[in-house]
């Protein structure tokens, strides 16, 4: 009996795939290229659900004309150190790429640079911004809400008011970046939706039916009476994802004037992006040697009863990468089929996969 294994493809073969179909949907090449590259870069390390996955509603979205495809951000408010921006709608990755390089060139003259972008279109994986940053030597703040969703419950209620709300951080280290990429639900939309479609429970009670009852179920998620999702800490500790949820707003629909009291597109985020440049205060290698003290201190740490070793965040997404980069990228059949219909619809032939299959 054979075991059938997901096919691999090479990850610069992905991207020009992606790119390509992109491109022939009408993106301009410098906006298809970013798209494609942090899409397939978060299938690199190991986040199928932010990978090559959303290119489907991304291309449905750019041929219904909820992502725009042409122009450029408005920048709306502007001081040395600081800009707004208005999105318009603009692919979400292509605009974090170069709110990236903006903040990155006020924090070399200011210590610090911030870019609010409002209006943007889906951002992806957070960690894939991460790794950049901090292989540039810089420190990352990077936060997003998707102020047209809602699906978690704040602590004690039972109706949906926040998006999961993903908080990251990448520190640079002496040897591999901490890349710090959590949400304020205790679980995340796309990861019911993946359970569900599998026919799987949660591995805890980390839902609420709408009547407020914990559930393990995916299935309260949908329906006409939708439950909602539970801030990180649970039914315990959920406080404390509530305080990361209303933090997460502060820093996105607060500075920016765009949230939940406005109207909003579909899969519409709003972004916080700072930079710090280690530089403009304790230096780079000093920063680089605390980080990566303090991560070995973590690694060497006795694990617990079940546990095989203590991990650092970010360690096997890089560890996934550096794999991926060599033996190629495992995509699930599903994805594959949803690449293989946009290529028939936008007449763009499909990769090979690395394998020959």
């Amino acid at each position: 009996m054979t075991t059938s294994h997901p096919p691999r493809y090479a990850a610069g073969a992905l991207t020009a795939h992606a790119r390509a179909l992109l491109e022939k949907a009408g993106m301009p090449a410098d906006k298809a290229a970013a798209v494609a590259e942090i899409l397939v870069e978060a299938d690199l390390m190991g986040s199928p659900t932010h990978g090559l996955n959303l290119l489907d509603p991304y291309l449905e979205h750019v041929q219904k004309g909820h992502m725009r495809v042409q122009g450029d951000p408005e920048v709306v408010s502007k001081r040395p150190a600081v800009e707004i921006w208005d999105g318009k709608r603009l692919p979400g990755p292509w605009l974090v790429l170069r709110a990236l390089d903006s903040a990155i060139e006020r924090a070399a003259a200011y210590g610090t640079g911030t870019v609010v972008i409002k209006n943007s279109h889906h951002i992806g994986s957070l960690a894939t911004y991460l790794r950049r940053a901090t292989a540039r030597g810089v420190v990352l703040h990077l936060v997003s809400s998707a102020p047209s969703a809602t699906s978690v419950a704040p602590f004690g209620g039972r109706k949906p008011v926040f998006s999961p709300n993903p908080i990251a951080i990448g520190l640079p280290a002496a040897t591999d970046p901490i890349l710090v990429d959590i949400s304020a639900s205790i679980t995340t939309n796309n990861m019911v939706k993946k359970l569900a479609r599998e026919g799987r429970k949660l591995p805890g009670k980390f839902l609420l039916d709408a009547d407020g009852n914990p559930s393990d179920d995916p299935a309260v998620i949908g329906g006409p009476r939708p439950g909602s999702l539970l801030p990180l800490g649970g039914l315990d500790a959920g406080h404390k994802g509530y305080g990361l949820a209303l933090l997460a707003e502060g820093l996105t629909a607060g500075l920016s004037d765009q949230g939940r009291a406005q109207d909003n597109g579909p899969m519409a985020n709003t972004v916080y992006l700072q930079v710090i440049d280690p530089e403009a205060f304790g230096g780079l290698r000093a920063f680089e040697q605390q980080m990566e003290h303090i991560a070995q201190a973590c690694r060497d740490n006795p694990p617990r009863p079940g546990v095989e070793a203590v991990r650092v965040p970010g360690q096997k997404g890089v560890a996934t990468a550096r794999r991926q980069a060599e033996e190629g990228i495992a995509l699930a059949p599903g994805i594959v089929a949803s690449l293989a219909k946009w290529s028939g619809q936008l007449d763009v032939p499909m990769p090979q996969p690395v394998d020959g299959e």
